[in-house]
């Protein structure tokens, strides 16, 4: 079968998925859709999708099985649902981001003959339209290259897990340096000094990176789902720093739903600047 005749079912249509998904469309596989919000699978319905009503009718005829879901607990309870009907054969690839304990929970109920590839995503939506994710692969992603492909570009990490394993590092370094950005803002506006002068020279040394992402505006991870990431990280070793983001990410319900950028404005000690 060639990679265009793949029939893909995507699970979870959210910020990330939903740009995902029409990728794949658009690229010409036969897609079916399931989200537990069923309107949010409308515009693609309207371009050629089939709507499915169970994520387990969703998978039921499908080679490629992709899911993007918030949390652990959300990835396991759709595998509640999908695993009854994978069929031998069947490549199942999770891109959330869930950490690998999660992962090997869903390998350990696998279906004899499905394979579990665990490729977790580095970009926001901007960057699923654009196709050009950093997609961290663990497992064989041989037989569903071409599928990926069409997300981004895939980093092999190793093993099953391995993916997951890496993600948690490169997110929390994100999270960490846009919450670092914020704390030195801060520091800046104590001081009296300029706001942009400050971010003009942070972006001029080593959290470069940090400043560009906590200044980004084409992008959407809400602040809970940083959160998410933080407590995972922080739930495998001891990290007194992350420890404390969490923390700060937290201290303001209003700002779970806002783009992690919000720190800057508020402040993630909540004094704001």
């Amino acid at each position: 079968m060639s990679s265009a005749q793949q029939k893909i079912a995507f699970i979870g249509l959210g910020s990330m998925g939903l740009p995902m998904a029409r990728r794949l469309l658009d690229a010409g596989h036969p897609l079916t859709v399931w989200n537990r919000t069923a309107a949010k699978a409308d515009a693609l319905v309207a371009d050629g999708a089939v709507r499915a009503a169970s994520a387990a009718d969703a998978v039921r005829d499908a080679d490629v099985v992709i899911t993007m879901l918030a949390d652990p607990a959300a990835a396991l309870a759709v595998a509640d649902d999908l695993l009854p009907a994978l069929r031998p054969g069947t490549h199942w690839i999770d891109t959330s981001t869930i950490g690998p304990d999660a992962v090997r929970a869903l390998a350990a109920r696998l279906p004899e003959g499905v394979t579990l590839i665990d490729a977790p995503v580095m970009g926001s939506v901007d960057r699923a339209a654009a196709g050009e994710l950093l997609i961290l692969a663990g497992g064989d992603t041989t037989p569903v290259a071409a599928v990926l492909d069409r997300l981004g570009q895939v980093t092999p990490c190793g093993g099953p897990g391995t993916g997951a394993a890496l993600k948690l590092v490169l997110i929390d370094a994100a999270i960490g340096g846009v919450a670092l950005v914020a704390e030195v803002l801060a520091l800046a506006g104590a001081l009296g000094l300029p706001r942009e002068l400050a971010l003009r020279m942070l972006s001029q040394g080593p959290l470069s990176g940090a400043v560009a992402r906590a200044t980004a505006t084409g992008s959407h991870f809400p602040v809970a789902l940083a959160a998410k990431d933080v407590a995972l990280a922080t739930a495998v070793t001891e990290l007194p720093v992350l420890r404390a983001v969490h923390t700060a990410l937290t201290r303001d319900p209003a700002l779970l739903g806002e783009d992690l950028s919000a720190v800057i404005r508020q402040g993630v000690s909540g004094g704001g600047y």
